[in-house]
């Protein structure tokens, strides 16, 4: 298993640097498989999302889009799966950012009984509590 970092993500996913997104996609589609993944962290998976946002204007709904193509690939394994598929139907249903589903995702698998936030956007997400 080897780990990828938010930029070889983000060249597989954007496909626009024609050397680096060839080299993404050769990794990934050839290279990787399920007995031996790439292990993409909750770092880099916030981080992927975050310059999608940011430098490529995604929207909710293409976000969503992307996240889940990087769910269904087989060769990838993505810590903690199902707290990243959560914070993608947060963000598909407009509730709030992916970054903060996310943190209520993960604290509600740690066990907390809420998470306590100043961020009036985080708190139209189940799990937050004004502090």
């Amino acid at each position: 298993m080897i780990g990828l970092d938010t930029n070889v993500i983000v060249r597989y996913l954007a496909q626009d640097d024609p050397v680096r997104s060839r080299k993404a996609a050769d990794l990934i589609e050839n290279r990787l498989s399920v007995e031996d993944p790439g292990f993409i962290s909750i770092v880099a998976m916030v981080e992927t999302v975050w310059v999608l946002e940011r430098s490529y204007d995604l929207s909710s709904s293409e976000l969503a889009a992307a996240i889940e193509l990087m769910l269904q690939i087989d060769s990838l394994l993505i810590e903690s799966e199902q707290e990243v598929f959560t914070a993608t139907v947060a963000l598909k249903q407009g509730r709030g950012s992916f970054a903060d589903a996310l943190v209520s995702a993960l604290s509600v698998q740690a066990g907390c009984d809420y998470t306590v936030t100043f961020d009036k956007k985080a708190l139209r997400l189940a799990g937050f509590e004004p502090v």
